[in-house]
């Protein structure tokens, strides 16, 4: 059942970032890569995810892996090697940046274990954020937006304390693409979720995305959940759950920025640009280069 009492609000400190998926739709490219390194200009995805944590005040970071993301865990490792090499150089700009990725947060790394799903990473790591609110978040989307979003939702749940999920609007002919929320009338409360639903049955066009601040009725929820769509456990259906049995759960939108994502290769390409497009060092000439070519 869900405790729909108040607690004294923790502070959100820790978040949950799934990265164990195995990027197919971007082979060969993820073949021995994971998806959440390949690069956005110079920084790899799962770097600029973090760098949004970390604005928004968050210490601990929890990623869940699986066997092939090695590289990853490294990219967030010391490397002597490097660092003597820069050093020795005299590459003292590059060196400070290098260091202070390492630097960034307390990264904790739990290998996934259970079914698929992307409710799976939520349980593999509930052990480490017991009974406090964190922030899940989807290793592959990013949120361009001139406040960090993810300090926008921990900002708003500090002020209402409730569970909630990033959405944006998205045009009605690609609705069935994504889960699209119903939100109760003249409120930002999800009424249900619906999965992939034709344009004319959609309830609207927001479309839900990873980020989200959850707590422990979510994950106690999770944990009797059945599978569901592809014998995969759903944290959609988890969030169904907890809104049936009398929880709020709120929907919020992006409102200066853009969500992202990365895992197709066309999505990849626009992001990319997207963020070329606003470094001073490549940007014009990057234009100039779009413009002859088409």
């Amino acid at each position: 059942m869900v405790n729909n009492l108040h607690k004294p609000m923790s502070k959100v400190k820790k978040a949950i970032v799934a990265v164990a998926g195995s990027g197919t739709r971007l082979l060969p490219a993820t073949k021995s890569m994971p998806k959440e390194m390949l690069p956005i200009v110079d920084k790899p995805v799962i770097q600029l995810v973090v760098e949004e944590l970390v604005a928004a005040g968050i210490q601990d970071i929890i990623m869940v892996t699986k066997w092939d993301k090695k590289p990853l865990e490294d990219h967030f490792d010391r490397s002597w090697a490097l660092e003597n090499e820069l050093k020795k150089a005299g590459k003292e700009e590059k060196l400070e940046e290098i260091i202070k990725i390492s630097e960034a947060a307390n990264f904790i790394y739990v290998r996934q274990k259970g079914p698929y799903g992307n409710g799976t990473p939520v349980l593999s790591a509930a052990s480490l954020v017991d009974d406090e609110p964190f922030v899940f978040v989807w290793g592959d989307d990013l949120v361009k937006s001139k406040t960090p979003f993810t300090k926008s939702l921990i900002d708003f749940y500090e002020n209402n304390s409730y569970p909630m999920i990033g959405v944006q609007k998205v045009l009605k002919k690609v609705v069935n693409r994504y889960g699209i929320v119903k939100l109760r009338e003249g409120t930002r409360e999800i009424e249900d979720i619906i999965e992939k639903p034709l344009a004319e049955e959609a309830p609207s066009q927001l479309a839900v995305f990873g980020r989200m601040i959850l707590d422990q009725n979510i994950v106690n929820i999770l944990r009797e959940t059945k599978l569901g769509k592809g014998n995969e456990l759903w944290l959609n259906d988890a969030i169904k759950s907890y809104v049936k049995q009398g929880g709020i759960f709120l929907a919020r939108e992006v409102e200066d920025g853009e969500w992202m994502t990365t895992g197709d290769a066309l999505n990849y390409l626009k992001t990319t640009l997207a963020y070329a497009f606003e470094r001073k060092d490549v940007s014009k000439e990057l234009k100039k280069y779009i413009k002859k070519i088409i």
